[in-house]
């Protein structure tokens, strides 16, 4: 009986609060996944020219022009275009909801998250690309 590795998902977690970063950090390195992270916009853009990850989780109240704003510039990159990216935001009212989706995230967790909704999102674009 053979066993097929599957390769981790290399995750950028975009996001300026230290415990939420840790919080998803240890979370997603606990199941598997590749972890990078930023603090803000120009973070990430460093991180995503280096290597483009699997999936970013995107907190939409970060520094350098808001998570937004870095959504724009990843989807007007072709080598990013098609890369997933979930808001994780304290915005949640749901015309916050509403909007974000309407901007072209992927996807939208409220926080604080729940782990298990959290992993069952993220689980959702594994091999997606």
């Amino acid at each position: 009986m053979t066993s097929e590795l599957r390769k981790p998902t290399r995750t950028l977690i975009v996001e300026d609060h230290a415990l939420n970063r840790c919080l998803l950090r240890d979370l997603l390195e606990w199941h598997g996944h590749e972890v990078v992270e930023a603090i803000g916009g120009e973070d990430a853009w460093t991180a995503l020219d280096l290597e483009p990850p699997d999936l970013v989780l995107c907190d939409i109240q970060i520094p350098g022009g808001g998570g937004e704003r870095l959504l724009a510039r990843i989807r007007a990159d072709a080598r990013m275009a098609e890369v997933p990216v979930v808001a994780v935001t304290a915005l949640s009212m749901p015309t916050d909801r509403t909007r974000l989706l309407d901007a072209g995230f992927d996807a939208y967790v409220a926080k604080p998250f729940d782990r298990r909704a959290l992993l069952e999102v993220v689980d959702g674009f594994v091999g997606r690309r």
